[in-house]
């Protein structure tokens, strides 16, 4: 899924933040590149404390999960015509000269998750040596175990470690609503007459019919859409309501008022209303979209313990507290996060309601005719 980290009101890592400890060539070493705004710095500087004298450590921020994707396909490609060693390199993507090792580590949404294991651009990761795999929430567990085809399997391997997740919500001018008189609760309120013209969507099949289909009482992953009677119907009138469709900037037209409410991701979402007391946000009282951003093993790297250790460390019910603080999304490890940590505003949305999240489902990887059908059903609605 298109995320990209938006107006992060945290303390972000440099584009390159190397921390490099005294010893030769042979001290241990491990790179990772992440999705810029997901760990904090001083969430890498703890770990560095954490670790003997002579660790190399390499945090390089990519801008979007595209971009980390695009980086695992462009090694992927470059193996195929070099040794498979542990040093070979490749160009950086970003026009630079520059040669730079495979990472170790790298994030990646779930939603990318099954055409990285169908393009084997990444490897399993070995569970015996993730010490806190047990702590991770049985959903979480089977969200990461897939077949070799990248869909979920009971007898697949660990193919990913999630270390944050989110959601999709409504984000909406409290001034506009106010004036309304009513504020949004769920999806069917999108669909409301005052509403014309005055709502912005994610530019994303699987998002916009998706909450149509929860408002229908169905699931986000519904296989035969045919089998729903009054489905484009539903989609034909909400796009009668729908100024424009974007997945990038659908949050400036609501600071400025050119919109009423948009349909968005929460990583985008909480660190804007954070700054604008002017904008709202709720889950969707009838479930909603979720996703989350996990560190995935690229093909052809060797196994570290460094590798491990790093996940583990975020998986430590502290260092998880200060991810989900700090980044303003939530923990795939159990927390005891006060609402006195969070903004009053955030509240509602990163305090779990269980009831809601038991309603809630992740886009879940669906058969190419299946996802064909999808996207023809979206372009046919809005043209």
């Amino acid at each position: 899924m298109h995320r990209r980290s938006f107006l992060q009101g945290m303390v972000a890592l440099a584009l390159a933040q190397v921390l490099v400890g005294c010893s030769g060539n042979k001290q241990a070493k491990l790179s990772i590149q992440l999705l810029k705004g997901s760990i904090p710095a001083q969430v890498v500087d703890r770990f560095r404390k954490s670790l003997q004298q002579g660790v190399q450590l390499k945090f390089a921020p990519v801008e979007q999960l595209q971009d980390l994707f695009q980086e695992l396909k462009t090694w992927h490609n470059q193996a195929q015509t070099s040794d498979r060693g542990k040093g070979w390199s490749v160009p950086m993507p970003f026009g630079s000269s520059e040669k730079a090792a495979v990472a170790d580590l790298v994030t990646l949404g779930d939603y990318w998750l099954k055409t990285a294991i169908e393009q084997k651009l990444i490897q399993p990761l070995e569970v015996g040596q993730l010490k806190q795999w047990s702590a991770l929430p049985q959903r979480w567990q089977e969200l990461m175990r897939r077949n070799e085809q990248g869909y979920l399997d009971a007898k697949g391997k660990i193919w990913a470690a999630p270390y944050r997740w989110g959601s999709t919500v409504i984000v909406y001018r409290r001034d506009k609503f106010r004036e309304l008189g009513w504020t949004p609760t769920d999806w069917r309120d999108l669909w409301q007459s005052e509403l014309r013209d005055r709502i912005s969507l994610l530019d994303h099949p699987r998002e916009v019919i998706g909450l149509v289909l929860k408002k229908l009482g169905k699931s986000y992953n519904t296989e035969n859409l045919n089998a729903i009677a009054n489905l484009e119907g539903e989609l034909r009138t909400l796009n009668q309501q729908v100024k424009f469709y974007d997945s990038t900037k659908y949050l400036e037209p609501l600071i400025i008022g050119d919109t009423w409410l948009a349909v968005g991701w929460s990583n985008d979402v909480l660190p804007t209303i954070g700054r604008y007391p002017q904008l709202g946000a709720v889950i969707p009282q009838s479930g909603t979209a979720l996703w989350s951003d996990v560190w995935v093993k690229p093909a052809g790297i060797n196994e570290g313990d460094l590798t491990y250790k790093w996940i583990d460390f975020c998986w430590q019910p502290n260092v998880a507290e200060l991810i989900s603080v700090l980044t303003k999304t939530n923990s795939p490890i159990p927390t005891k996060i006060k609402a006195s940590d969070i903004q009053q505003p955030l509240r509602n949305l990163l305090l779990n309601n269980h009831e809601i999240l038991a309603k809630s489902e992740f886009l879940l990887p669906l058969p190419p005719a299946v996802a064909s059908q999808y996207e023809s059903l979206f372009a046919k609605i809005k043209s």
